[in-house]
């Protein structure tokens, strides 16, 4: 697994970080509108947004005076590629447990 995907799941090992994504997902905010949706200072936002920057899960583009947070979701790539090797292994473990149970009836 490459730096950055090992990046990746390290960001989003982190509820709070998890909740930022989804919030980015729907719309594209200023730091002042994330802010206001935790209980936590501003600070420890920062610090979180910090990570999500730099694995790329964010991006930030200037609209006049304030700067504006986006959801990346090229980066995520990499976790749904690793899922999907397990999605096959559930695949066929219960096609198998199929066959079994319906072989003993």
């Amino acid at each position: 697994m490459s730096r950055l995907a090992d990046e990746v799941f390290r960001a989003i090992a982190d509820p709070t970080r998890r909740r930022m994504l989804a919030i980015l997902e729907k719309e594209e905010l200023p730091l002042k509108r994330i802010e206001a949706r935790f209980r936590m200072s501003r600070p420890a936002v920062i610090k979180h947004m910090r990570v999500l920057k730099s694995c790329r899960l964010v991006q930030v583009r200037r609209q006049g005076r304030q700067m504006m947070h986006r959801l990346n979701p090229q980066p995520l790539a990499a976790v749904r590629d690793w899922v999907a090797a397990f999605d096959r292994f559930w695949d066929t473990h219960m096609a198998r447990l199929k066959q079994q149970v319906e072989s003993d009836k």
